[in-house]
């Protein structure tokens, strides 16, 4: 059973404004933190309170994490999961996996969009097995926040990342979107991967609904 609010933060090794960073966790809580390999840098600079270190630590220098390993000698607050380089799954994904084993309602993935194209997509597709499990889960940088959806969902105004929100199919077809409470309106239209007519819409209501049948959407509120 998940516990009601429960929110768990992953700390991934990509791009990510320290700057940013530390003005979003002071208006975030989050009860559980899980720092993925170099995302140990920054969670070491900010001096966060870390629950959960993984990864297989080849991005890390050694005096880094021999320091967190001494440590971990003389606290239990936190735990460390080390990985053969060897593996089958990215950091990310799982550190996605140890999250979802706290139950948590959301969680929040940041340092997971970079410039690795192929990291940053695959951080997408991750986000499939959350909402397998109907979590949500999205991935957070200075300008963008993303994440997918498989039922109508609503969106307020007042609790959006950014003022642009863009729209892109996930599966082959989403049938049937409708648009309420969006600049641009749609009603009942099939949306195919490689069409980019849910690009750079705006929420213009105090709430809008997304409404579809089938498939899966990819959510980005975005900012330049």
């Amino acid at each position: 059973m998940k516990a009601k609010g429960k929110k768990v933060l992953i700390l991934s090794g990509g791009d990510i404004s320290t700057k940013f960073l530390e003005e979003y966790l002071q208006k975030e809580e989050f009860e559980y933190v899980i720092v993925a390999d170099s995302g140990l840098f920054v969670a070491d600079k900010l001096k966060l309170k870390i629950d959960c270190i993984l990864g297989d630590f080849d991005s890390v220098p050694k005096d880094l994490i021999k320091r967190y390993k001494q440590e971990k000698n003389h606290t239990s607050s936190y735990v460390i999961d080390e990985y053969d380089s060897k593996k089958d799954y990215t950091d990310t994904q799982i550190a996605i996996e140890k999250a979802i084993e706290q139950e948590p309602e959301e969680i929040v993935i940041l340092g997971a969009i970079g410039t690795r194209l192929d990291h940053t997509l695959s951080n997408l597709h991750n986000l499939l097995i959350p909402l397998k499990k109907n979590i949500k889960c999205s991935l957070i940088n200075e300008h963008n926040k993303l994440y997918i959806i498989n039922k109508p969902t609503q969106i307020y105004k007042k609790d959006i990342f950014a003022s642009y929100v863009s729209l892109l199919p996930l599966t082959m077809l989403v049938e049937k979107v409708t648009l309420l409470g969006f600049k641009y309106s749609l009603e009942e239209y099939d949306m195919h991967l490689g069409n980019s007519v849910g690009i750079s819409n705006e929420i213009i209501e105090e709430e809008a609904l997304i409404n579809f049948d089938s498939g899966v959407l990819i959510v980005v509120e975005s900012k330049d």
